[in-house]
């Protein structure tokens, strides 16, 4: 069962130029529409979020240690350091917490290397290609998880 009913949405590099930057490729909503979505998800199930977004590794090391205590579950996209940061996926296994990756765009029908990603091993679950819409379906399974300690799904 869930011990402070709150989850951490964790944003990386360039995450916060969401709206603007390259919108054929993540649309148009913004940070602040991501955030109110997961946000929203969060409130329909009676839970709370906190977000945060960083352009820097460590800072984003940082929040993922600080979330033992804080929070039950964390959803991440890691932009760019998908690909690259083992630091991450250190931290990600060291908190011990429940987590889902998310990317807005479908990272298989991009170039080879986004192909690849660090996190998705340790991860619960993987969200790729479904908008802005991925934050809430992460948020969903999480609370569903953490409230049933079911998966959210039967295994084959």
């Amino acid at each position: 069962m869930p011990k402070t009913t709150t989850l951490l949405i964790i944003n990386g590099p360039n995450l916060n130029l969401l709206g603007t930057r390259e919108p054929a490729t993540y649309g148009t909503a913004t940070l602040t529409d991501v955030e109110a979505v997961a946000a929203d998800a969060a409130g329909s199930h009676g839970w709370t979020v906190n977000c945060f977004q960083s352009n820097h590794e460590g800072e984003l090391v940082d929040a993922i240690q600080a979330a033992t205590g804080t929070a039950d579950g964390i959803v991440i996209n890691a932009g760019a350091y998908t690909h690259t940061s083992i630091a991450l996926r250190d931290a990600l296994t060291a908190v011990g917490l429940p987590v889902v990756e998310v990317h807005i765009s479908n990272v298989h029908r991009r170039e080879e290397f986004r192909q690849h990603s660090y996190l998705s091993a340790v991860a619960d679950a993987v969200i790729v290609g479904a908008g802005i819409s991925g934050y809430r379906f992460a948020v969903d399974f999480l609370i569903e998880k953490l409230s049933s300690g079911s998966a959210g799904y039967a295994a084959p």
